[in-house]
């Protein structure tokens, strides 16, 4: 297994100031760019960001954050987490990514995904009837456009393509890709057959159920022809210096996000019981002192023969110092524990 790389994800969840009210979304949109500028202080390998249209996720444009981070940084990779592709146009994605990757000298990538929350598709007219039909249809446009030259392509939802081309070009001559995957066998495949990294987002559960996904990838992968390619996972957690402090901060602002949610999709109160479940050793949620963080990460990574792994960092109303000092530790220790054990 090549080095293993560890990303950082956040939503633009808004996040509780001092005094515990919610802080305004510029301060919020500013904040993430700090966030990002010392990810790559720390030398690590990504920052995705993702796309919400709700009044409790400050960022509904990510690509214009992540220019912002690329005037800021100069290695770390910026990307999203996810693009709700089933809601944009294709098109404007890549045009939007391109830019964003000779801005920053060739470190955009983009994650696509049907994204968990459907807001976007009431708000920009479309019908959640076609949910599905949406991603598969837009998703094979924008695969016939990484090859960055004349597109011919029709489908059933737009008017068809002939011998057009996208701008600007990349310098790679294609966009680095992933999709987005929750745990559809229907949804692995797909990815293979495009040739297209896969990133499975781990929320809930253990890890180890996602192990028949990575290697149902691998194996539709070689049948179909195409080489090895990248598998990451995406988790949510958070670093403190001890695990009580980790549970602690991170445990009042899960419970309040948890709950809002479920009761707009009918699932019960979250409890205390279930938080621990999920932050123990064969839970998806990677919180803890560093230690404890790094050893779950290298056990997953091994498990799922992983390429990269994105922490979660943002975690509902959890304030911007407490993601600070999270990013901190997840750079300077975790991220050496895992590197060492992962040789």
């Amino acid at each position: 297994m090549a080095r293993l790389e560890l990303g950082l994800d956040t939503f633009g969840d808004v996040t509780a100031g001092p005094d515990g009210t919610p802080l305004p979304y510029d301060q919020v949109i500013r904040n993430i760019v700090d966030q990002a500028v010392l990810a790559d202080e720390l030398g690590l390998a990504f920052f995705g960001v993702g796309e919400h249209h709700r009044d409790d996720f400050a960022v509904s444009a990510p690509e214009v954050v992540l220019a912002a981070i690329a005037s800021r940084t100069t290695q770390i990779h910026l990307g999203t987490a996810v693009t709700v592709l089933s809601s944009d146009d294709p098109i404007r994605v890549y045009e939007r990514f391109a830019t964003l990757d000779a801005v920053s000298n060739g470190r955009a990538e983009v994650i696509l995904g049907r994204g968990s929350f459907t807001e976007s598709f009431p708000l920009f007219g479309l019908d959640l009837g076609q949910y599905e039909e949406l991603f598969s249809e837009k998703l094979d446009l924008f695969a016939a456009l990484r090859s960055e030259g004349p597109v011919t392509w029709q489908g059933n939802l737009r008017p068809p393509l002939a011998d057009q081309e996208v701008f600007p070009k990349t310098a790679a001559g294609t966009l680095k890709t992933w999709i987005g995957v929750g745990g559809s066998p229907e949804s692995v495949i797909r990815a293979a057959r495009y040739g297209i990294p896969l990133m499975l987002a781990i929320i809930g559960g253990p890890p180890a159920q996602f192990a028949p996904y990575a290697q149902l990838y691998r194996q539709a992968l070689e049948q179909l022809g195409q080489p090895r390619l990248p598998v990451g996972v995406h988790s949510p957690g958070h670093v403190a210096d001890t695990d009580e402090q980790a549970r602690e901060e991170l445990w009042p602002h899960f419970a309040v996000q948890r709950e809002r949610i479920g009761r707009e999709r009918g699932w019960p109160p979250p409890t205390r019981e279930e938080f621990e479940a999920g932050a123990g050793p064969g839970g998806a949620i990677h919180v803890g002192s560093p230690r404890t963080v790094a050893d779950k990460i290298i056990r997953n990574a091994r498990l799922l023969e992983l390429d990269r792994f994105d922490l979660k960092f943002s975690n509902g109303t959890l304030p911007h110092e407490k993601l600070m000092r999270s990013i901190e530790l997840y750079g300077s220790e975790v991220a050496p524990l895992v590197h060492e054990a992962l040789g």
